[in-house]
Parts: C-alpha cells; sequence; structure tokens
C-alpha cells in the first residue's frame, strides 16, 4: 500500500484534516503549511484515491463523449482536446462512436446512467430535436453541433452560416464566378450541410450572383472519398466551375486529388477552401485554405457547461458560440502556407 493522508500529515507537522484541504484544493490554508504540505506530498509520492472520493460525492468520475466518428480528424481532434480538459479536472473520459445510426444514439441518449456516467457531451448526426427532447436518462448532457432543440440541454457551436459565408467571400474576392459547393446537401450531418448551405448562398447574394442548382452538389457522407466522386461528377457533366467550397476539409482534400489528377492546376485554374482546418490539410500539396473552428473553445466551452451542471446548477439550457477564423493557403494563391 502507499502512504497515507495520516503519513503525510506525521511528515509535514499537520493534521490530516489539513493534508485533506491541500489535495482538494482548499482556499484556506496558510501558504507556509501548503509548501510543507505539498513538499511531504512530493516526498512520499502520495496519490489521492481518486475512486473513493468521487464515491464519497456521489459520483463515479466517468464523463462520456458520444461522437459520430471517432476516425473523424475534427471529432479526433475536439475528442482529444475534451481529454486534455476532463484530465485537468480530474475525469476519466470514456469516448462511445454512433456511425451517425439513429438507433445507436438512441440507445447511448438514454443509457449513459447505466454506465455509471456523471455527465455526457453529444454530437449527434441522426436524431432529430424531439427524439433529443424526449430523452429519458437524467445525466447532465451538452450537445455539440447543431442537431439541439433549444430549451434541452446547453449547446456548444460555431457560427456555421458565417463560416461558410466567410470561405464563399473569400473566394469571390479573388475574382471566382462559377463557385460550386460540395456538400450542399448531405446523407449525414444535415442540419450542418444546410446552414453552410446558406452561409454560402448568403456570399453569392452579397456578390450579386444568383445561386445555381449545378453548382449545389450533395454528398452522401463527408469524407474524401465522397469530396473526390462530387468533383469527378461536376467536371464530367462539363459543368463550368472555377473554384469550390467545401462543407469539410475531408471533401475539399478528396476534391484536390481529383483535380490534380485531372491536370487542373491549383489555385490558378481552381480554388478550393474547406472547413474544420485539420493537421492534414496543413500538410496537403497544395496545402488547403480553410475555416478553423476554435476546437480549444469547443472543447473548453462543453467541459465548462458539463461541470455546472453537474454540480447542480439551474437555469436555462444555454447556446454557447465558439469563435472561428479564415486561414489562407495555398489552394486560394497564399504566399506562404500559414500551418
Amino acid at each position: 500500500m502507499g502512504p497515507s493522508m495520516r503519513d503525510v500529515a506525521a511528515l509535514a507537522g499537520v493534521s490530516p484534516r489539513t493534508v485533506s484541504n491541500v489535495v482538494n484544493g482548499a482556499a484556506h490554508v496558510a501558504p507556509g503549511t501548503r509548501a510543507r504540505v505539498e513538499e511531504a506530498l512530493r516526498t512520499l509520492r502520495y496519490r489521492p484515491n481518486a475512486a473513493a472520493r468521487s464515491l464519497r460525492r456521489g459520483r463515479s468520475g466517468l464523463v462520456a463523449l458520444v461522437v459520430p466518428e471517432v476516425g473523424s480528424p475534427y471529432f479526433g481532434e475536439v475528442a482529444a482536446r475534451l481529454a486534455d480538459v476532463a484530465e485537468r479536472r480530474q475525469w476519466t473520459l470514456l469516448i462511445e462512436q454512433t456511425g451517425g445510426d439513429p438507433a445507436r444514439e438512441r440507445r447511448l441518449l438514454d443509457g449513459v446512467r447505466a454506465q455509471l456516467v456523471d455527465g455526457v457531451v453529444f454530437s449527434p448526426w441522426s436524431l432529430g430535436p424531439d427524439e433529443i427532447a424526449a430523452r429519458r436518462d437524467t445525466a447532465p448532457m451538452v450537445l455539440l453541433g447543431e442537431r439541439g432543440p433549444e430549451g434541452v440541454a446547453d449547446h456548444v457551436v460555431i457560427d456555421n452560416v458565417a463560416a461558410a459565408r466567410d470561405a464563399t467571400a473569400h473566394l469571390l474576392a479573388l475574382g471566382r464566378r462559377r463557385v460550386a459547393m460540395l456538400g450542399a446537401a448531405s446523407g449525414v450531418g444535415e442540419d450542418t450541410a444546410r446552414l453552410r448551405r446558406e452561409g454560402y448562398r448568403q456570399a453569392l447574394a452579397a456578390a450579386g450572383l444568383a445561386p445555381d442548382p449545378a453548382l449545389e452538389v450533395p454528398v452522401g457522407a463527408l469524407h474524401r472519398a465522397d469530396g473526390a466522386r462530387a468533383l469527378e461528377a461536376l467536371l464530367d457533366a462539363g459543368t463550368e466551375v472555377d473554384a469550390l467550397f467545401c462543407s469539410t476539409d475531408e471533401l475539399a482534400l478528396g476534391a484536390l486529388r481529383v483535380a490534380l489528377r485531372r491536370g487542373l492546376r491549383v489555385p490558378d485554374d481552381l480554388a478550393l477552401v474547406g472547413v474544420d482546418d485539420i493537421e492534414d490539410g496543413r500538410y496537403a500539396t497544395p496545402s488547403l485554405s480553410t475555416v478553423a473552428p476554435d476546437k480549444e473553445a469547443v472543447a473548453e466551452e462543453a467541459a465548462r457547461c458539463l461541470a455546472e451542471r453537474m454540480d447542480g446548477a439551474a437555469g436555462e439550457p444555454r447556446t454557447v458560440l465558439a469563435g472561428h477564423r479564415l486561414v489562407p493557403r495555398e489552394t486560394t494563391g497564399a504566399a506562404r502556407a500559414p500551418a
């Protein structure tokens, strides 16, 4: 067995209660006393029993993150950031993947208590607002993404309309006039596709251009292969296009591969912008212009909201807006491509 609080107290010359206060971050410990206790903790290599502490508080210390695709670079990066935040908060993060399957989303949405989970951060793709509102599980929940009815749970989002508008406006500012959107509709994440299509159309309208149905290309999913197929179909149909706004970076990377294979010069013949700022895009050749969501803020705000609800905070559910920024790189002619 490792050293106990009594061992630490004896070495520091204080009471076990004082050691407990230092270990739990209590503010009312004199600086000199705190320093002696911390030195004793280091000397004895004391490690608090997290399980016992959680049980005393009536909690498991487990928090779930439910996402559509663990293999998605975007969700992978959000999960990594949330894992870092969870470690700082002394939570253990469990990650579940739904594949966007409604039955699995429903099962996980209603079953987190059965896994002794204290709270859940949930990014649904398939369940509609009514189904989310009708969840039976009472564990605190924070929603990511667009599918979430108001008045049900705290919700962390980026402004997808503004993000798409910024990306499309960037292409139009380059003098492009035949700007297509890959992912204007999607078999998954349809709410996000709808909002990004709205931002795309707003940018066109601001430039005096009417939307052209031939330039709004649906995709079955949001992967590289779907972007490749979408651009192949556009080119095979003989559609005139000089720029692409892609609803995700993965779609853009698939389209970039096709453009280069078919002899198009990027960005001279075809300029591209994606959304998500995934690492692959930074190291592509040419590097991918993108809209970067503040993924750090998404993770921090989701954890903050969840912690407050787990601590019993009341009040109306909140919508928290995380920021985004346009990152021009080589696919839109940036002279140097910032990482």
